[in-house]
């Protein structure tokens, strides 16, 4: 074996495996369905319209700012993450919004719901199985 193939085995033997931080990721995915269900509770209930009406709106403001934590843990989690592997992961807040609309709204699920709820899961799974060595 030459020394340059002995020296590219050894770097690559030398980096450990960095962890992927798909939980915080998947915690974010939670954050943000609950903040657009919050922001909507909130935009049903604007009493009044304008800056000062949402300012006042407690749910509006509450979605807000659960949204922008949701924003703030995902940067930490792609600073240290492989995007192509994490970013996927975040199509699940769709598939918590729907669920959760459903529960807080009533809103319908039909079938081209739960089909559209089926390929995302799918498509997490088989582009996380993917991204590992």
């Amino acid at each position: 074996m030459s020394n340059a193939a002995v020296t590219d085995a050894a770097q690559i033997a030398e980096k450990p495996a960095r962890r992927q931080p798909v939980g915080l990721v998947f915690c974010c995915t939670i954050l943000g369905a609950g903040a657009q269900i919050l922001m909507k509770t909130g935009a049903n209930h604007l009493a009044q319209p304008g800056l000062l009406g949402m300012a006042t709106n407690l749910p509006l403001m509450g979605g807000y700012c659960l949204y922008g934590l949701s924003t703030l843990l995902l940067v930490l989690a792609l600073k240290d993450g492989e995007l192509s592997l994490l970013y996927p992961v975040i199509a699940l807040t769709y598939v918590w919004v729907t669920v959760l609309s459903f529960l807080v709204f009533h809103d319908g699920i039909n079938p081209w719901k739960l089909a559209g709820i089926v390929l995302i899961v799918s498509g997490v799974t088989v582009l996380g199985k993917g991204g590992r060595r």
